[in-house]
């Protein structure tokens, strides 16, 4: 059974979903968020799914919201089987839900019903989380309560950063997306888990002011946040009175004895930070105006700081 869908999202997450979506030439329809202005000069940029969409052909529609009733008209006209939605950035109304013949799916990149909201990949990783993985669910009014109708885990890697596993969770969601959408070709709908009642987290928005490193917090803290918080928005810390970027580091424990934020060690394997407990290693900063650079070159610059 052939399939009209119709595909809602917006950054580089998605596409990989976008893909599986039209791998079989069933796709009416690209939903995206509207041009925003973007970089220094402010000019409007396009999302990553309408340049992919354009460049193949596809359809796109950038409505503000579905609130007016020519906007939802216009999506049923496309007389939609099935929509796919995945980090689209509009909540879609009941009357938006109910129009695709076999609703709405939404891919989620977590293992709900942890991590319902905006930042789940880097949550999972702050929180220390050991797994995380994609569900998709059948969309109903609330944030990302619906029931799970296909879920896939994958292992959190000590060595995973918020960019290493937004790739992987990002390929997940198109393999999860391409078994689903196979099931309903074949008239066999994933059955509809409901969510558990316990367990229920929420994945806050990011926010830069998070990003700034307290040393007087535990070290492996630190390090899980300075992996998650990367690529965006990055560790600030101060470094003996400089202002960094801090883009790679490990938490040692080491019993030090000294106030957090001291300089215990410096040298070419690493700049260890007394913490509230243990030492954070910073391997990689980058000064204001500066770029990512190894330790060891960043001492260079302040040898003042070498205590080896």
């Amino acid at each position: 059974m052939a399939l009209r869908i119709v595909f809602a999202g917006t950054p580089l997450f998605a596409l990989p979903a976008l893909r599986a979506a039209g791998a079989r030439g069933e796709l009416v329809g690209v939903y995206t968020q509207p041009d925003r202005p973007s970089g220094r000069g402010r000019q409007l940029a396009v999302s990553p799914v309408k340049a992919e969409a354009l460049a193949r052909g596809w359809p796109v529609f950038q409505p503000e919201n579905f609130k007016a009733e020519a906007t939802r008209e216009e999506l049923r006209a496309l007389r939609p089987d099935l929509m796919v939605v995945i980090a689209y950035g509009l909540i879609l109304p009941s009357k938006v839900l109910a129009i695709p013949t076999h609703g709405c799916w939404n891919l989620h990149a977590s293992l709900l019903p942890r991590w319902r909201g905006a930042a789940p990949i880097q949550r999972a990783i702050e929180a220390g989380d050991a797994r995380t993985g994609v569900c998709l669910m059948q969309m109903e009014k609330g944030l990302d309560t619906g029931p799970v109708l296909l879920a896939r885990p994958v292992p959190i890697t000590p060595e995973d950063t918020g960019g290493t596993l937004h790739d992987t969770l990002a390929q997940l969601s198109a393999e999860v997306l391409a078994e689903g959408l196979d099931l309903l070709r074949a008239g066999k709908q994933p059955a509809p888990q409901p969510q558990p009642v316990d367990g229920v987290s929420y994945a806050s928005k990011l926010d830069k002011s998070e990003a700034r490193l307290d040393w007087a917090q535990p070290a492996d803290v630190l390090a899980r946040r300075v992996r998650a918080f990367s690529p965006w928005p990055v560790c600030e810390a101060v470094l003996a009175g400089e202002r960094v970027r801090v883009h790679a580091a490990q938490a040692l424990s080491q019993h030090h004895g000294q106030p957090p934020g001291t300089v215990l060690m410096a040298s070419r394997a690493g700049l260890d930070i007394a913490c509230g407990d243990g030492a954070l290693r910073l391997l990689e900063l980058q000064r204001d105006g500066g770029r990512p650079m190894p330790v060891a070159d960043y001492l260079n610059a302040r040898s003042n700081l070498r205590t080896a």
